[in-house]
């Protein structure tokens, strides 16, 4: 039989998962009648509170919390090797909780976590971060720091530079030649999504072009979604002829989408991405991508963690590092792309474009 959960009390309560939270941790005053209700359901489902080691009773700081989604992807798990390395060297211990990038699931993760008493928290908010998450954190008085999707507010974070890598890409399809430059974004309420979609415009202001609003089509961060939003490009006509995807697991729909219908890379159609996969030299072509330094993210996100452990009133730092261009052969730009016809230079104030045919005014 499986173990009583936090969330099955909560349940069978009729209350939230913090609740139940806050009358096992007496973090928060709970109406009498509710703590009794609480009390009574644990004792009917046999819920017993064992946190990981005694030492996490006195809320020792050697142990902390990590908050996320896509622990299975290939960023994620370097993203966790970095924490891990960082927290051995620091001598802490981690608690990891994957939130399948679901708001309510997320909410019963950080309460899970803080029922263990850690000392302090990494979250990767999902895309519309729970008042209920947030609030348990305030709460509980827990330190944390927000990795990776970076959020309006003054806290502690870590991430990549999403728009300024996006912007390096896309303006690379554009300065040789390209003119209908499509973009897979992902799922919508994600920093993301948008700082990468910002950087996908911001490439085409640089280079004085309009973005044609058609080109843009969410593809939701998932492999189905890109390979959706691929198919939808490519049947509404008349279709891009290169493609910034702003994730891994969208690239690889989007590339299954390509395959299917019989257009090839780059011959007939460029491709960029964001995330670098640790295959991309043994694809078919191989692909130019930006990759993100996400072991060094984690252990900035701890070294962040026991900066604020140590001092409760330091100011706050939001991090960003950059991540590294790979060109390869996706983008064609070493001749085996598509034929887009024959360039000539314009020159505008502080904005230098190349445009096919003719020459005209930016």
């Amino acid at each position: 039989m499986s173990a009583v959960t936090m969330t099955m009390v909560a349940k069978q309560a009729g209350v939230s998962v913090s609740t139940v939270s806050h009358v096992i941790n007496g973090t928060r005053p709970v109406a009498g009648a509710t703590k009794q209700r609480v009390l009574a359901t644990m004792d009917e489902l046999g819920f017993t509170h064992k946190p990981v080691a005694r030492s996490l009773a006195a809320g020792s700081t050697t142990t902390i919390g990590l908050s996320m989604s896509w622990v299975s992807s290939m960023y994620g798990q370097e993203l966790v090797a970095g924490i891990e390395e960082e927290c051995l060297r620091q001598g802490m211990q981690l608690l990891l909780a994957d939130t399948r990038d679901d708001e309510d699931r997320e909410e019963r993760a950080v309460a899970n976590l803080l029922a263990h008493h850690v000392g302090g928290m990494l979250v990767a908010p999902t895309a519309r971060w729970h008042s209920a998450t947030l609030r348990l954190l305030q709460e509980h008085s827990v330190p944390y720091v927000v990795i990776d999707r970076l959020q309006d507010m003054r806290v502690d974070q870590v991430g990549v530079e999403n728009e300024s890598g996006s912007s390096s890409v896309v303006e690379h399809l554009l300065q040789i030649g390209h003119r209908r430059v499509a973009a897979i974004t992902g799922r919508e309420g994600l920093a993301t999504t948008r700082e990468r979609l910002a950087g996908y415009r911001l490439a085409h202001r640089r280079r004085g072009l309009r973005v044609d609003e058609r080109l843009v089509v969410s593809g939701g961060s998932t492999e189905q979604g890109g390979r959706r939003a691929m198919a939808q490009l490519l049947a509404s006509g008349p279709a891009p002829t290169g493609v910034f995807i702003s994730n891994d697991s969208m690239s690889i729909g989007a590339l299954r989408a390509l395959q299917e219908a019989g257009i090839s890379v780059p011959g007939q159609m460029a491709v960029v991405c964001f995330d670098d996969f640790p295959w991309g030299d043994v694809f078919h072509p191989r692909l130019t991508t930006i990759a993100q330094p996400s072991f060094a993210i984690g252990a900035r996100a701890v070294q962040l963690l026991v900066r604020r452990l140590s001092d409760p009133q330091a100011p706050a730092q939001t991090l960003r590092l950059a991540g590294e261009v790979t060109h390869r052969e996706s983008c064609g730009c070493n001749g085996q792309g598509p034929d887009l016809g024959e360039f000539v230079e314009v020159h505008t104030p502080n904005v230098g474009v190349r445009h096919r045919g003719t020459a005209v005014r930016a």
